[in-house]
């Protein structure tokens, strides 16, 4: 009993009368809800402001690594069964607002964020999309040509026109023409090439009505090229801006006469003896050439290019199978690394960049052609591709 007695006492010598307890707290409990909804009015207003303030920054982001066999279709009689895994790899491309731009500049290791000019350069924001899928279109092509060549089939390449790859905002094309449209005459003469539409444009003058013969072929989001039925296209030519050149025609930094406003390039034609087909349903830019380049030859070769590994790539590819400068190549290391990945191909531009992110599990290689990918992957234990097959085995 005196114990208890005596923690009563302890007990009530501590704690505070009625009077003084009850007072103080309600007079906190009436003032700090106050603030904390004022203080939580204000950051929501600030996160508002934030989000709905565009900065002209982009954050390139880790992407996907997909198996590139998923996107690729052969004739089944020449199909193998693989034994390891090409992986295509991408990055996300976000348009930053204030508040994500904090986050993805100062809080996020993995990703890189870039002005606008630098990486869209002088692509208007509302094309970058259509460009994108038609750098697909036109890596699908090389990378059939050069797996194809390096196969031993006979690959024939055909010029149709000068594709429209860009249209300057404000230009006289900019009323007329479309992106991954393709120009095929001018004022009743031929145009086959880039260097053919310059030269067919030289020596009007401005305020000139020129009539274009223009191709209204489209590309999809697989990167699919469609072709279009040639109408005929009535545009008022320009006076050069200050300082404009023509591409080298033979005739280097030659000053043209009229402005058309356009970005084009030389459209081929490809005839191949095999009929492949590449889906990569909402992926853009070229830097998936060289792994659906290897992932062609990996189907029709016997299904062992990569010696039972997860091998990625990324890089450009050209007919001729060499292999070009790409970007977000950090990025895409990290997504590869996540995906399983122990082999990478990458440019040697971006060799140093790769190991900025590259772990103990991934041995990143540098190749600037596709015969040194696969001299690599020979000397990892995969098996080659025949050196020539014969063009009637084809269906």
């Amino acid at each position: 009993m005196a114990d208890g007695n005596n923690n009563a006492a302890g007990e009530a010598a501590v704690i505070p009368s009625p009077a003084r307890f009850v007072a103080p707290t309600r007079r906190r409990g009436s003032r700090w809800p106050a603030v904390l909804v004022t203080v939580a009015a204000v950051i929501a207003a600030a996160v508002l402001v934030l989000s709905r303030w565009n900065v002209n920054d982009y954050a390139l982001t880790p992407g996907d690594a997909t198996p590139v066999s998923s996107f690729i279709k052969v004739p089944p009689k020449l199909d193998h069964r693989l034994t390891g895994t090409i992986l295509l790899t991408d990055v996300d491309v976000q348009q930053l607002n204030a508040l994500t731009y904090l986050w993805q500049r100062y809080l996020s290791s993995d990703s890189q964020v870039l002005p606008s000019a630098v990486l869209l350069g002088p692509t208007p924001a509302d094309q970058y999309a259509t460009q994108g899928f038609l750098e697909m279109s036109q890596a699908q092509s090389s990378a059939k040509a050069a797996a194809l060549t390096h196969l031993g089939y006979t690959v024939t390449p055909r010029n149709v026109g000068a594709l429209l790859f860009g249209i300057a905002p404000g230009s006289p094309a900019s009323r007329v023409l479309k992106v991954s449209q393709v120009i095929t005459g001018v004022n009743g003469t031929a145009v086959t090439t880039e260097c053919g539409l310059i030269t067919a444009l030289h020596g009007l003058k401005p305020g000139t009505r020129a009539t274009l013969s223009v191709a209204q072929s489209s590309v999809k989001e697989s990167g699919a090229f469609v072709n279009g039925p040639v109408v005929s296209r009535t545009v008022t030519l320009g006076t050069p801006p200050k300082g404009l050149t023509e591409p080298d025609c033979g005739a280097a930094n030659r000053v043209p006469t009229v402005y058309l406003g356009i970005d084009s390039q030389t459209q081929v034609d490809w005839s191949y003896p095999v009929k492949v087909v590449i889906n990569t349903a909402d992926i853009g830019g070229p830097s998936a050439g060289l792994s659906m380049t290897l992932g062609i030859i990996d189907r029709l070769s016997g299904g062992d290019l990569t010696g039972k590994r997860i091998v990625a790539a990324t890089g450009t590819i050209d007919a001729e199978g060499d292999v070009g400068d790409v970007g977000g190549v950090p990025q895409k290391t990290i997504a590869v690394e996540r995906a399983g990945a122990t082999v990478f191909f990458v440019p040697p531009q971006e060799y140093k960049a790769a190991l900025s992110k590259d772990t103990a599990q991934l041995h990143v290689y540098a190749v600037s052609t596709l015969d040194q990918a696969l001299q690599i992957l020979k000397r990892l234990g995969g098996t080659m591709p025949l050196s020539h097959v014969p063009a009637q085995t084809a269906p």
